[in-house]
């Protein structure tokens, strides 16, 4: 019998080398979760500094997200042909050197130029440190390292909005920027000494050296070491490149349905984390109330990406990221309606964080599983990348309805049927998994 290090590897107990890389992951996120919202919690100084109307600011919000988008898309996919690992590295210093070039802006041009570079970057590294957490973690516990990971950009978030408040009174919003990129260049730095090459990736694509890297990393997770190097055999539907691969007869309707779940939830998200605090103080909260809130929406999310993956280790997923998308949709409804007593407001802030934050972390636990491992990060990259047009039309339709004098309660509203349509794909996903998987029984005894 071949061996096949993958299959060990997930039906092992996980032991402490996996979980460090994980552990990797999660910093990466935290990184990342400081370097998007920093312009949420620094848009009211922005905007009063270069008076801004509400589509000039929705449209620097979005620059961030339009950059994510199309890191999502172009870099991330590189993953599949260089490696996890060189892609990160690269991104970190795109978004770290980029990040410290904000700092110096002096227009709302040039800001919105280097949020867009800061983007790209963090696009490509969430897709790959995604698909890395996934493919080191065993099966039972993958969709909780996922989570898990997805919880670093909570933190991120949450450090952010605390440091910002810091900052912006001392220093003003530009330290908060800075503060970023020096924290993303030592990242840098941690993931080259630190952060390995991805399993799967080695075993898939062969790279030089990759029979001694494989043992190394055997070593490490305590699987078995390969004698020899097993023979990568490529179907006709495998030497389809990567775009045409996810819509390949297997795959076209679950990209689709993943495609469609990140838009909508994204859509929602985004508008949730990113103008909150604006509309919160045009609704009579001071800044630093509302960039409390704000805050407490991250720090939410903190757990409910690990509660989801906790639950996902014994409830299927598709169930568990259906209920939160459910409850999400509620808690906005509750929460436009709370800011008349600020206590109420801070307690449905803290669980909209976490449901919302939940609804996240489920995707990106989610999409790993549906594609294989040469084409994963071209498959996770694509499905974010399509979100991120949820994500930059989000603040952009935001803004354009604010302007236009529609009340805070109905725009929130429009919001919360984002999620609701998000659960119509999820449960579409989760019906063509259980087709699958029944063929695949099917298949089995007339094969033996």
């Amino acid at each position: 019998m071949v061996q096949n290090p993958r299959e060990e590897m997930n039906n092992k107990t996980m032991n402490g080398f996996q979980w460090f890389v994980i552990g990797i992951c999660i910093l990466l996120n935290v990184i990342d979760g400081f370097d998007v919202l920093v312009m949420a919690f620094t848009a009211a100084s922005v905007s009063a500094e270069w008076g801004l109307t509400g589509a000039e600011l929705g449209a620097l919000l979005s620059a961030g997200l339009f950059g994510m988008g199309a890191g999502s898309l172009f870099l991330a996919p590189w993953a599949d042909k260089i490696g996890r690992r060189p892609l990160i590295l690269l991104c970190l210093l795109i978004s770290g050197v980029s990040m410290v070039a904000a700092s110096f802006a002096q227009t709302a041009m040039q800001l919105g130029m280097m949020r867009f570079v800061t983007g790209l970057g963090i696009g490509g590294i969430l897709a790959s440190s995604n698909v890395i957490a996934s493919e080191y973690a065993s099966l039972r516990w993958r969709s909780l390292a996922v989570s898990l990971q997805c919880t670093g950009y909570a933190i991120g978030a949450t450090v952010g909005g605390i440091i910002a408040i810091a900052l912006i009174s001392n220093f003003g919003w530009r330290a908060v920027f800075l503060t970023g990129g020096l924290a993303t260049l030592f990242m840098l730095v941690v993931s080259y000494f630190t952060l390995p090459e991805s399993l799967d990736y080695l075993l898939v694509k062969q790279p030089k050296n990759a029979l001694e890297r494989i043992n190394v990393l055997a070593k490490k997770i305590n699987i078995t070491p390969l004698q020899q190097l097993p023979t990568v055999t490529m179907t006709s539907e495998q030497a389809k490149s990567g775009l045409a691969r996810l819509f390949s007869p297997k795959l076209a309707l679950q990209t689709i349905c993943i495609w469609f779940s990140f838009f909508f939830v994204m859509f929602g998200f985004y508008f949730v984390m990113s103008w909150t605090p604006k509309i919160l103080s045009a609704n009579g909260m001071t800044t630093e109330q509302s960039v409390t809130a704000g805050v407490l929406i991250s720090a939410g999310g903190m757990f409910g990406a690990a509660l989801l993956g906790l639950i996902s280790s014994r409830i299927r997923i598709y169930y568990v990221q259906a209920a939160f998308l459910a409850l999400t949709a509620i808690l906005i409804w509750l929460f436009v309606n709370s800011t008349g007593s600020l206590m109420i407001a801070f307690i449905l802030a803290l669980f909209l964080g976490m449901m919302s934050n939940g609804c996240v972390a489920g995707l990106y636990a989610m999409s790993p599983a549906i594609y294989d491992a040469d084409v994963r990060a071209t498959g996770v990259g694509y499905a974010i990348g399509f979100g991120r047009v949820g994500g930059i039309l989000s603040p952009l339709v935001a803004g354009a309805f604010l302007d236009s004098g529609i009340s805070s309660l109905v725009l929130y509203g429009y919001y919360a049927l984002a999620f609701v349509a998000a659960i119509i794909m999820v449960l579409s996903i989760s019906k063509l998994k259980n087709k699958e998987t029944a063929q695949l029984h099917f298949q089995q005894p007339t094969s033996a």
